[in-house]
């Protein structure tokens, strides 16, 4: 409908609007109430691992200023909030009887989300692997997908009678590849063979939980990946078959078991000189291809790819096929403090690509923000972060996902990274994604401007826009 020079661009009546946050990031209090050590507790501590050796020890404090947290979402007018479950808070050995002190705090959280009228979407597993788990092995083990699925089913036992939106995992390809292959986020690992496997248990996992979770009543059930368009940056043979080789090794060898029941035979082939598939025993594909009720999509950024020296710490070039590729950053492309070029478009091949090639599955942005160095400055005696650049990146890919339902993808839901300012893992406190500033040394939140405009977006379900 138009008034005056606006036109409003609506989203589907129920649209999800949302937040989201990871334990790790955002808790703290990591030796409080019976919390045992993960493997970023113990990454963070070894040093050059993290800038300035940050830990996420004191984070955002939100373990102890949750419901201060709360109220800001409510501000925010968001329907849905998602956050993960702190593992080693809830099982600190990773195994066993359930802390009961872990499962009160997330008790209570959810409790106070259904009082302030936000529903709770609970991710399981945002790679805060309990350290005693990886001291047995880590995700390479076959066994740690079944203390997952353990895990899940113990939890989901407890908050399921509230809970109704359960995410298994958060970027599998993250703790997989920049976890074991390169060392770059936690356990610090460089072992290409286990990286494979630990991808491969990662999806195992999944599809026991889900088993699992659809065996106890639940009835929203999803994994989250990250997603890229991958281009080459020319039509010569070996730059399209980079881009191919870059494809498989981020996008297809996630999606196609999860949704297709099978691993790409190019992907095995690019693998097969670092690793059998031994691992991969009769059976495992129907489970970690067990129907799910919709998949989480974070996306941030396009890959432009070349034949080349391979780029370091992109996760990809420790691996047999992607050692002589290059990532390419494309001239007058806008890039935000973490490097990454600004792409909506992407955002709208991305899930109409999902949709194209897999069906029309249920599809929600699980993620998808960007980072600034945001000051906070007094308006007219009033604390502002006058984060325009934020706003607009944020309306851009709105108005990308709009396209992306105008064109028949069944997308349902979007949730904003990040609430709150946190610790950005090995990047530590120097990356602020949050729509709420956060002083780290007071703890003190502040609203940013992209935060009050997204307000009015989600309490509009749409967006103004030049008419």
């Amino acid at each position: 409908m138009t008034h005056g020079s606006t036109s409003e661009l609506r989203f589907p009546d129920g649209f999800a609007w949302g937040t989201a946050t990871a334990a790790y990031q955002i808790e703290g209090a990591t030796s409080e109430d019976g919390r045992l050590p993960s493997v970023w507790d113990t990454f963070s501590r070894v040093p050059g691992k993290t800038a300035n050796g940050e830990t996420g020890d004191v984070a955002c404090d939100h373990y102890h200023r949750y419901p201060e947290d709360i109220a800001l979402l409510a501000r925010l007018g968001v329907s849905h909030y998602r956050f993960s479950l702190a593992w080693p808070r809830i099982q600190p050995e990773g195994r066993g009887g359930l802390n009961p002190a872990g499962v009160d705090f997330y008790s209570r959280l959810v409790d106070l989300l259904l009082e302030n009228g936000i529903q709770p979407w609970v991710t399981l597993y945002h790679w805060d692997l309990p350290q005693t788990l990886e001291d047995a092995g880590g995700w390479p083990a076959r066994d740690t997908a079944e203390r997952f699925a353990d895990f899940a089913t113990r939890i989901h036992q407890r908050l399921g009678d509230r809970v109704t939106d359960w995410t298994t995992l958060n970027e599998p390809w993250c703790a997989a590849f920049l976890g074991y292959a390169n060392g770059y986020h936690a356990p610090g690992r460089t072992d290409k063979a286990a990286a494979v496997r630990s991808a491969h248990h990662l999806l195992l996992g999944h599809g026991l939980a889900v088993q699992a979770l659809r065996a106890g009543g639940a009835r929203n059930l999803g994994i989250t990946l990250n997603l890229y368009p991958v281009d080459p940056v020319t039509d010569t043979d070996a730059d399209r078959d980079a881009a191919r080789r870059v494809d498989g090794l981020m996008n297809r060898i996630f999606l196609d078991p999860v949704l297709r029941g099978s691993y790409p035979a190019d992907v095995i082939a690019d693998l097969a000189s670092i690793t059998d598939t031994e691992h991969v025993r009769d059976g495992d594909l129907a489970v970690i291809s067990a129907p799910v009720d919709f998949l989480g999509v974070n996306y941030y950024s396009r890959h432009v790819v070349r034949a080349g020296g391979g780029t370091p710490g992109t996760g990809l070039s420790p691996f047999v096929g992607a050692e002589d590729v290059d990532f390419v950053r494309r001239p007058g492309w806008p890039t935000t403090v973490t490097g990454w070029e600004t792409d909506p478009d992407g955002l709208h091949e991305t899930l109409t690509r999902v949709t194209r090639d897999y069906g029309p599955l249920p599809l929600y942005v699980t993620e998808n923000g960007v980072a600034y160095d945001d000051q906070v400055v007094e308006v007219e005696g009033e604390s502002r972060v006058l984060d325009e650049g934020r706003r607009t990146y944020l309306e851009d890919h709105f108005r990308a996902a709009h396209r992306a339902i105008a064109d028949g993808v069944d997308l349902r839901g979007y949730f904003v990274w990040s609430l709150l300012d946190n610790y950005e893992w090995s990047e530590g406190y120097g990356r602020r994604f949050g729509l709420v500033h956060v002083d780290f040394a007071t703890q003190r939140r502040t609203l940013k401007d992209s935060g009050r405009w997204f307000a009015e977006v989600t309490r509009a379900n749409g967006l103004e826009v030049a008419g």
